[in-house]
C-alpha cells in the first residue's frame, strides 16, 4: 500500500516539484520515497512495506531492459500465481514483489493483465519507447487515482492535494460537484470539487500520449440469478469463497489485524481470519452509539486481543477540519471520523488490518433493500400506489405522508443511494449560486439502464456497487486508513465473491421472516447464514443482529448550546454567504434543535463543505 504521483515533464524544476508533491502524501507511505525522471514523464512513489519489505521492493521498478517502469498503490493477493507463469514464459526477476508481476505482466499481456488480477490497486506504467502512458484502477474502486490535463500538463495520482503543489495546477471550485454533493453526501460522478480534476472510474484503465487522454471500462458487474440451488448449497458456497478470500487477503510480511464491530460482516471476517488483534471505536456509554462491549465479548470468545477507545465529543469535533483535508472532497458521512480513530488505533501496532466493507452492497445486507416488498401496501397494483402518491404530493408534509409518495414512484425515481439529503428544489432554494448540475435521476439513469430488467433489490445492489460503494465507502475506507499509514483490505469485495454473489437468488439476499411479523425482511439471508455455520457459537447473535453502520450521536450534539453555536458561526461566515442562503440553513438548524424535525444529516452535510472549503480554499490546503 502506497502513494504515487506524476505529471507529463514540462517543467525545469522537475525533481523539486515532484519532491513537493510526494511530500504531500508522505502519511501514504512512511517507510521510502522513490522517483524516475525523464524526458517525458515524472513519476513518484511513497511506500508502505507490506510485501517484500527489503530495498528491493521500493519503487519505480523496471522490467528487464528498464524499458517500462511502474508506480503502484495497493495489493495483488495472486500474485505468485501470476509470477510462475511469467517466469515460464522467460520473464526474470529481481524482487519478490507484487509490483514487478504487474510490469512484467503487462509486458506479456498488455492490458488484458487487469482481468488475471485478485487484489486491489492502482497504478501507472510508462513506456519509454512509445512515450504512452497506461494507467487502470480497481475492480471496485479500493484505490483512488486521480487525474486532470492542465496548462499543457497531465498529472494523476493517489490524492489531488499532491496536484497543489505543480505549477500548472489551477484550483478552482467546481460548483457542479457542490450541488450534486448536497444530494448525494459525497460527489457521485467522476467530476470532482475541483473543476478539471477527473477520478479514474472503478475497473477502468486509461492511455495518455501525445497529449490525448483515453479510457475504458474492463470488468462489470452482471447480475443473473441461478435457481437451481438450494438455501444450503448457496450457504456452503459463501463459506468456501470466503475462506479463501480472507486467506488470500492476509498474504503479507507484516502482521495482519482486523476491525471488529458488533456487525455480521466484521464479526465474520475477524472469527475466520485467525488474527491476534482486533480494533474497536465507539461514543459513550449507550449501547446505541457503542459497540465496544459487543466487540470485546466477541474477541474474548474467540481468543483475541482487542483494543478499544471511546470518542470524545471534543475529539470528534475537533479533527474535522484534519478529516476533511485528508478527504481531498467533502464526505458528509459522519462514520468517517470513528473510521479514522480506529485506524489510528490500529496504526499503533500494525500496518495491515482486515474490514467489512462491501458485504452490504454485494450480498445485499442494507435495511432499505427491504423496502420494495417490505408492506402489504406493496402488493396493490402500481397504477393505485402512483395515483395515491401523486395526492400525497401535494400535502401538507406530515408523519406517514412520505411513506405513500415513495410507495407510489419506481426505484429509479426514488432511490439514489444510501443517502438522499436535499431534493432538487431544497438544493435550489439553498444555493445562491447557479450551476449546471444534473437532476439527480439523471447521473443514476445510465446504471439503472444496465439493470432494466432486474428486481428492484438487484437495481438497488447495483447502483450501490457503482456511485454509493466507490464514493462513500472506499473513499473514507482509503482517505482514514492512509491518513494513519494504515492498509486497509476487504475480503468481501474479491472478484470470486463477487463472481458467487451474482448468481445467488434474489431470495436468499433479502428475505421474509415468515415466523415473525410480516413486514420484517432478513437482508443478507445466505450471507448471515454462512457465517453463523462457520463460528456457530460466538456469531449467533450478530447474524441476527439489526445493522447500525458506524453510528455517530451527531443529531444528539448538535442540539447543544457549544456544538450549536460553531455550526451556527459556520452558516453565518461570508465563505457561506457565497455560496448559500443564510435563512435556510438557520431554518434548518433551528428547527432540529427545537425537535421539530431531524435535519441532523442536512445540517451536516452543509457544515462538511464549509469546513473543508476552509481547509482548501481559505487556508490552501493545510488544516
Amino acid at each position: 500500500m502506497c502513494g504515487i504521483v506524476g505529471f507529463s515533464n514540462n517543467v525545469s524544476d522537475a525533481d523539486e516539484v515532484l519532491g513537493r508533491m510526494l511530500d504531500r502524501i508522505k502519511h501514504r507511505g512512511p517507510d521510502a520515497e522513490g522517483k524516475y525522471i525523464d524526458e517525458g514523464i515524472a513519476l513518484g512513489h511513497r511506500r508502505l512495506s507490506i510485501i517484500d519489505v527489503s530495498s528491493s521492493g521500493d519503487q519505480p521498478i523496471f522490467n528487464e531492459d528498464g524499458s517500462l517502469v511502474i508506480i503502484f498503490n495497493g495489493e495483488i493477493y495472486n500474485y505468485r500465481e501470476i509470477r510462475e507463469k511469467l517466469i515460464e514464459a522467460g520473464h526474470k526477476f529481481s524482487t519478490n514483489t507484487d509490483t514487478e508481476v504487474l510490469i512484467h505482466g503487462y509486458e506479456e499481456y498488455g492490458e488484458k493483465l487487469l482481468k488475471m488480477l485478485r487484489g486491489m490497486f492502482s497504478f501507472v506504467i510508462w513506456d519509454k519507447n512509445n512515450k504512452e502512458l497506461f494507467g487502470a484502477r480497481d475492480f471496485f474502486g479500493i484505490k483512488p487515482m486521480y487525474y486532470a490535463n492542465m496548462n499543457g500538463t497531465f498529472m494523476f495520482g493517489s490524492e489531488i492535494k499532491s496536484f497543489i503543489e505543480h505549477p500548472s495546477f489551477v484550483k478552482e471550485l467546481n460548483t457542479n460537484a457542490l450541488e450534486n454533493y448536497l444530494t448525494f453526501q459525497y460527489s457521485p460522478t467522476s467530476e470532482t470539487f475541483f473543476k478539471n480534476v477527473y477520478k479514474l472510474p472503478p475497473a477502468h484503465f486509461f492511455r495518455f500520449k501525445n497529449g490525448r487522454f483515453e479510457a475504458k471500462r474492463y470488468w462489470d458487474v452482471h447480475f443473473s440469478a441461478d435457481e437451481k440451488p438450494q438455501l444450503e448449497d448457496w450457504v456452503n458456497s459463501i463459506s468456501d469463497t470466503f475462506h479463501n478470500s480472507v486467506e488470500a487477503h492476509k498474504i503479507a510480511d507484516v502482521e495482519v489485524g482486523s476491525f471488529l464491530s458488533s456487525g455480521v460482516d466484521s464479526s465474520y471476517v475477524a472469527a475466520i481470519a485467525d488474527v491476534d488483534k482486533t480494533f474497536t471505536v465507539g461514543f459513550g456509554s449507550d449501547e446505541k452509539y457503542n459497540e465496544i462491549g459487543w466487540a470485546k465479548n466477541f474477541s474474548k470468545a474467540i481468543n483475541k486481543e482487542n483494543t478499544s477507545k471511546v470518542i470524545t465529543p471534543d475529539e470528534y469535533w475537533n479533527s474535522l477540519s484534519m478529516i476533511q483535508y485528508h478527504m481531498d472532497e467533502p464526505l458528509a458521512d459522519p462514520s468517517a471520523v470513528a473510521l479514522y480513530f480506529v485506524c489510528n488505533i490500529a496504526s499503533d501496532k500494525l500496518k495491515v488490518v482486515l474490514s467489512g466493507e462491501g458485504a452490504d452492497e454485494i450480498f445485499g445486507g442494507y435495511n432499505v433493500y427491504s423496502d420494495p416488498n417490505g408492506t402489504v401496501y406493496d402488493r396493490l397494483p402500481r397504477i393505485i400506489r402512483r395515483g395515491v402518491g401523486k395526492i400525497a404530493e401535494k400535502l401538507p408534509a406530515k408523519r406517514g405522508v412520505n411513506f405513500f409518495v415513495r410507495k407510489g414512484k419506481y426505484v429509479e425515481e426514488r432511490f439514489i443511494g444510501n443517502a438522499y439529503m436535499f431534493r432538487p428544489d431544497e438544493r435550489k432554494e439553498l444555493l445562491k449560486i447557479k450551476t449546471d448540475a444534473p437532476d439527480p435521476c439523471a447521473i443514476t439513469k445510465p446504471f439503472y439502464d444496465n439493470v432494466r430488467n432486474k428486481d428492484d433489490v438487484t437495481k438497488m445492489q447495483y447502483l450501490d456497487l457503482h456511485m454509493w460503494m466507490a464514493g462513500d465507502i472506499l473513499l473514507k475506507a482509503d482517505k482514514m486508513s492512509m491518513a494513519n499509514s494504515l492498509e486497509l483490505r476487504v475480503p468481501f469485495l474479491d472478484k470470486e465473491v463477487m463472481a458467487l454473489a451474482e448468481k445467488i437468488p434474489t431470495k436468499y439476499r433479502v428475505t421474509h421472516d415468515k415466523g415473525t411479523d410480516e413486514t420484517k425482511y432478513i437482508t443478507k439471508y445466505a450471507m448471515r447464514l454462512a457465517a453463523k455455520k462457520d463460528t456457530p457459537e460466538q456469531t449467533a447473535k450478530t447474524a441476527a443482529k439489526k445493522k447500525l453502520g458506524f453510528p455517530v450521536p451527531i443529531r444528539v450534539w448538535l442540539k447543544e448550546d457549544k456544538y450549536y453555536d460553531l455550526v451556527k458561526s459556520y452558516f453565518e461566515s461570508e465563505s457561506s454567504r457565497k455560496f448559500f442562503n443564510t435563512a435556510p440553513l438557520l431554518r434548518l438548524l433551528d428547527d432540529h434543535r427545537s425537535g421539530k424535525a431531524d435535519n441532523s444529516r442536512k445540517i451536516w452535510t452543509v457544515f462538511i463543505f464549509l469546513i473543508w472549503y476552509k481547509v482548501y480554499f481559505e487556508n490552501n490546503g493545510k488544516y
